[in-house]
């Protein structure tokens, strides 16, 4: 990746709400966000969230709006293959062609995963930004430029006291998911130690989970939740397929330790002097119990985990890594229409 200016300029950057707290971090940045808005808001217009605080620079824009200031639009940051189509609608510029545009990849791949194509790998116009090396890994990205900037996440402070001699989990929709999020193991953990489970549409919880020491807590505000995880003796991460959770780094900046599964990105997330993931369950089942029994290791541990997490995913690092890429695709397209005018203007 070329070096950024010493100076880059404010852009307006075009980009859909779809993922709440990797969209808080980046709209944290020194440019302006335009946020699709429709007024029955869902998918496709969400616009701003109501429950968070965002600065005045993530601006609403209905399509009309849009297309009104459609000039001003430096680049597009896409993340779905509808919205492709969406922007050119919008705006009457195309992605990729007239319009700056960076893919950023939130998942890991689905299906045949080794194999699985990602949506604009037959274009080399779009680079695709994966959120973790692991991704980058995974995906069969084709033709298209890869490039990885890892999570951004607002510090919540070392709130850590571990009072509850209980673990916290973080999943959304565990029923639905199941064995992607580890809803499977839940009741084998809990023979170990009591767990508390928060995210959303865990009130479905009971239907795939039996067990007398399996609680609900739910889907809180983030700054409710953060307490309640500091709360807890050890943070577990039971999700056999996705990126890196952001809870998983929100646990660790608070204080907690880990234990968790050594899949994906988290295998590589978690030192030893900071948690445990493995894949043996026995393993995993003896450090929730060591956790239980040493409030003292437990609290050592989540020390260590937030030092490590407040350093590698600092949302200052985040940002300027997201500025070298702004700047690199701008500059980038750029070029390419310079070069596209003038081999046009050269004779046949």
């Amino acid at each position: 990746m070329t070096s950024r200016p010493a100076t880059l300029p404010s852009l307006t950057v075009l980009h859909w709400h779809v993922h709440g707290s990797w969209s808080t971090a980046f709209v944290q940045g020194r440019h302006r966000y335009l946020l699709p808005t429709l007024p029955e808001r869902g998918p496709w217009g969400g616009g701003r969230p109501a429950a968070w605080t965002w600065p005045d620079a993530a601006e609403e824009c209905s399509p009309a709006d849009l297309a009104a200031r459609a000039d001003e639009i430096d680049a597009v940051v896409l993340q779905r293959p509808e919205e492709i189509d969406l922007v050119e609608r919008w705006t009457g510029r195309r992605p990729g062609v007239d319009l700056p545009a960076v893919w950023l990849e939130h998942n890991t791949p689905r299906g045949d995963a080794p194999a699985t194509r990602h949506p604009v790998a037959e274009r080399d116009d779009i680079p695709v930004v994966h959120v973790t090396h692991f991704n980058a890994l995974m995906w069969d990205c084709g033709r298209a430029p890869v490039r990885v900037v890892e999570h951004g996440v607002l510090d919540p402070g070392h709130r850590y006291t571990g009072e509850l001699d209980r673990a916290a989990v973080v999943v959304n929709e565990p029923v639905r998911r199941n064995r992607v999020t580890g809803t499977d193991l839940l009741a084998g953990f809990a023979d170990t130690i009591g767990l508390d489970v928060f995210g959303i549409g865990t009130e479905r919880l009971p239907e795939a989970v039996d067990h007398p020491d399996v609680r609900v807590v739910g889907d809180l505000p983030q700054h409710r939740m953060h307490a309640e995880l500091a709360s807890r003796r050890v943070y577990l991460h039971p999700i056999r397929w996705t990126s890196l959770g952001l809870a998983l780094i929100e646990s660790m900046m608070l204080g907690l330790p880990v234990v968790g599964l050594a899949t994906a990105e988290a295998a590589v997330s978690v030192p030893s002097d900071a948690g445990v993931v493995a894949t043996d369950l026995s393993v995993l089942h003896d450090a929730l119990r060591t956790y239980r029994a040493d409030p003292d290791l437990a609290r050592a541990h989540g020390t260590r985990a937030r030092e490590i997490a407040t350093r590698r995913f600092a949302v200052s690092r985040f940002l300027d890594d997201w500025d070298d890429v702004l700047a690199e695709t701008v500059a980038d397209r750029s070029c390419t229409s310079a070069r596209s005018g003038f081999d046009a203007a050269l004779p046949l």
